[in-house]
């Protein structure tokens, strides 16, 4: 099981059992200060008991339950701002057979002096038991106020992916004026993953192919990568697109993840605009947008783009609306012209979680003689040139250690995850 800002995530009925739900959900209540929580759930198949397990913890302790049923995450988020608090019943693109928690506090994701309250017991003063109520959300007519009508009527082919986005991201892009195409509506007889970002999407580009842009989403909606030219784009373009739209907009503060693309810094800094770096995480993202007031932003890795006046999440949603109300234009052709010079990788490799800390430091000694500058604020970060850089760090989610690299240069970049692998290898076989 893994306990992090991102929220509690395991493999349910091996190590993720209804009494632990019980017991987060208990916690998480003493820092619901509103007396109100709203609920949803991705479409996994043991999302029912789970969210039925959580209502209840919330009702003994006192607390009003909004229910959503199946939603995608950023409507939970969007209803938590009215309600105070709000809890995502997903491990968002983890496999079928996981499931978790995402705790909301105030519109935004916990943080980490929330997450010690959530994962240690708490004894919450029982003085009344909590009512439930169904509800409905505005998010489709909140966002549709965001993006504004279409004039040109883009096709645009979305990739439910068997998902909670289903009857909201279509329904969304009909309403700004689009014409849209759908494919794995279900989960059953989906014939992809439920993570877009590593999945090959094959479907998807056979399908958007004479459509002006394809849409792929995770299982809870928060996620999206976007197909264009019969092409799979790195999620770190949902990002730059995003961010092409809020330059528009006239935004200018943004705060970006450590492991977002420097395409997408470079761009903003040439539009005239500021970026604030973060470590990896969208709590962290979302923490940084807070304190710097900051306009825009998000991670590269999860094709999450950010609009904190919307909401303190990955928009998925939202963002396939933004992306195509700037189909055709300039703005949409220069970032896309000037992100397809960057090449970014994304590997990972096996190795036991209580060597992480040690095998980094030892990737940081060498990452220390052999390039110009290194960044320890999420694992350890090598400049290689102004172009390329090689990032190392333990995976919030997963048992793993991540690498990750970009340059503009696609066989130095290959070369650079090629070679950091093995170094972070050979060292956990020295450090076993």
């Amino acid at each position: 099981m893994k306990k992090t800002i991102s929220g509690i995530r395991g493999i349910f009925g091996e190590d993720l059992y209804l009494k632990d739900v019980l017991e987060f959900c208990n916690n998480f209540s003493s820092l619901v200060q509103s007396g109100k929580c709203a609920i949803g759930k991705d479409t996994r198949p043991t999302g029912s008991m789970m969210k039925d397990a959580a209502s209840a913890a919330l009702m003994q302790n006192g607390i009003d339950v909004f229910n959503l049923e199946t939603v995608p995450t950023p409507v939970v988020f969007r209803e938590a701002r009215k309600y105070g608090a709000g809890i995502v019943v997903s491990s968002s693109h983890n496999p079928i057979q996981w499931n978790g928690l995402k705790f909301i506090i105030e519109g935004r994701g916990i943080n980490e002096k929330e997450l010690p309250k959530i994962i240690e017991k708490q004894e919450i003063p029982k003085t009344k038991i909590g009512a439930e109520q169904d509800i409905s959300s505005s998010y489709i007519e909140d966002a549709r106020k965001i993006i504004g009508s279409l004039e040109n009527n883009p096709e645009v082919v979305v990739d439910i992916g068997g998902g909670a986005a289903k009857g909201f991201a279509p329904e969304l892009l009909e309403s700004i004026g689009c014409k849209v195409h759908t494919i794995n509506e279900n989960l059953e007889g989906s014939t992809r993953g439920p993570d877009p970002t590593a999945d090959s999407l094959s479907d998807l580009v056979s399908a958007s192919s004479g459509k002006d842009v394809g849409f792929a989403f995770d299982l809870d909606g928060d996620r999206l990568v976007v197909v264009r030219n019969g092409k799979k784009q790195t999620p770190d373009v949902t990002l730059g697109l995003g961010v092409a739209k809020s330059l528009d907009l006239g935004y200018k503060k943004f705060v970006l993840s450590i492991d977002t693309s420097v395409s997408v810094e470079k761009f903003i800094k040439e539009n005239g605009g500021t970026v604030q770096r973060t470590k990896v995480g969208e709590a962290n993202v979302i923490e940084q947008m807070i304190k710097d007031n900051a306009q825009a932003g998000g991670e590269g890795s999860s094709g999450g783009f950010i609009l904190p006046e919307f909401n303190y999440c990955r928009e998925g949603i939202l963002t396939s609306g933004l992306i195509s109300s700037m189909l055709g234009t300039a703005k949409y052709n220069e970032i896309l012209d000037f992100m397809e010079s960057y090449f970014q990788i994304r590997d990972k490799t096996a190795i036991d979680a209580q060597l992480h800390d040690k095998v980094i430091e030892k990737v940081q000694t060498t990452f220390e003689k052999n390039y110009s500058e290194t960044i320890t604020l999420d694992g350890v970060k090598g400049i290689i040139d102004e172009n390329s850089w090689v990032l190392v760090r333990k995976s919030n989610t997963e048992d793993i250690i991540r690498v990750s690299a970009e340059s503009n240069d696609e066989n130095k970049c290959k070369q650079i995850v090629k070679d950091t692998i093995e170094l972070v290898n050979q060292s956990y076989e020295q450090v076993r």
